[in-house]
């Protein structure tokens, strides 16, 4: 799957907000034809769904933001016009998606397990959480 357009790590920031960068390069390249089949079902759900709830935005209302603009610079003047969240608010954003899933979700480590699993990554004892996995099945760690 060499021809994938991956986007930006989890842990990239914006305007102190955890995975924005991320989200908007998914949906720059949904947009643009170019998102890879196994992120289409996904898009505006899981981390970007977090990410939405955390900010008290819309699916819809990022698209039209993201589709609108030209550079990230652009997207980021917006965010910082109309989410108006403190830095404890992010912090506790970024920090709920660094321990996701907890020791304790059981479902969760099960999901997380099965993903890694399917990837060949069972043997990574240092993916603890999706946020690793995410990067370990992108090629970053």
């Amino acid at each position: 799957m060499a021809d994938i357009i991956y986007p930006r790590s989890p842990r990239e920031t914006m305007d102190g907000w955890m995975h924005l960068p991320r989200y908007i390069d998914k949906v720059r390249l949904h947009l643009a034809g170019k998102l890879a089949p196994d992120y289409q079902p996904n898009l505006g759900k899981g981390f970007d769904a977090a990410w939405l709830a955390a900010a008290g935005l819309t699916h819809e209302q990022m698209i039209e933001v993201v589709k609108n603009s030209i550079t990230d610079g652009e997207v980021c003047d917006w965010v910082r016009k109309h989410v108006r969240k403190s830095e404890a608010e992010k912090q506790a954003h970024r920090e709920r998606m660094l321990s996701y899933p907890a020791p304790d979700d059981v479902n969760g480590q099960e999901l997380l397990k099965r993903r890694k699993r399917e990837s060949g990554l069972e043997h990574r004892d240092d993916i603890r959480t999706f946020v690793d996995y995410i990067d370990a099945d992108e090629g970053r760690i």
